[in-house]
């Protein structure tokens, strides 16, 4: 993730957000008092095209090896492109880079798409709704709607974005909200589908960013307090 060190203010109250979740749901609130504070720190905005080149660069890939992608990708443009650049390069320094045939094909596309207006400019996305962004944003090649909902909760800090298909928001629920036996591990049908998630959502409006967060923190301490002999599904 490049970005220079600083942190932007959360766009919502998080003392509102955990008290709301506390008040509304027991068994999240007995996950909140485990794991402690609301820490999520917005990571800096740049332009939607930006944060979706990222996203494109690091799709299917350890972080490690995206890192080393992207930052040959900035290296050879000389910081972050810009849709005309990368509009205007061939194939070969890119391939050269690291980056696939499929994601070259997703990176020209989400260029031309930004140039003619479908991706909003950084001013203009501030002010849609999160169903209008996912919209607009998935009309890309490559961008489904898990990428934008990430880009709304870690790069615009929208409160009530809940990722139903989220492997790891699924694995804290699982953890937090169901009766496993600790003799066994986590499986994979122990995970729940997207109509559980929302069903039970319901009672985090419209603080479901937050709850999320949670579940993800879920996880965290599954791997941390494990007993011996039980391993959490990774």
């Amino acid at each position: 993730m490049i970005h220079d060190g600083r942190s932007r203010k959360l766009p919502f109250d998080p003392a509102e957000a955990v008290a709301h979740l506390k008040a509304n749901d027991a068994k999240l609130g007995a996950l909140i008092e485990r794991a402690g504070a609301f820490t999520l720190r917005l990571d800096p905005s740049p332009s939607p095209f930006e944060s979706l080149v990222e996203s494109i660069l690091y799709q299917q890939l350890h972080g490690k090896a995206a890192a080393t992608i992207h930052r040959r990708v900035r290296e050879y443009f000389g910081g972050d492109p810009a849709p005309q650049a990368l509009l205007d390069t061939p194939n070969e320094p890119l391939r050269a880079a690291g980056v696939s045939g499929n994601k070259i094909k997703a990176l020209r596309d989400l260029a031309a798409r930004t140039l003619d207006g479908t991706v909003p400019t950084h001013a203009a996305i501030r002010k849609m709704t999160d169903a209008e962004i996912i919209e607009r944003l998935t009309a890309v090649r490559g961008i489904g709607p898990w990428t934008v909902e990430m880009l709304l909760i870690f790069r615009m800090g929208r409160p009530d974005v809940l990722p139903v298909t989220d492997y790891g928001v699924r694995k804290g629920f699982a953890l937090t909200f169901q009766r496993i036996p600790k003799t066994r591990p986590l499986d994979a049908k122990d995970l729940p589908q997207p109509e559980v998630l929302l069903k039970r959502g319901k009672r985090w409006a419209p603080f479901r960013s937050v709850a999320s967060w949670y579940l993800w923190r879920a996880c965290d301490l599954a791997k941390t307090t494990a007993p011996s002999g039980r391993t959490s599904l990774q």
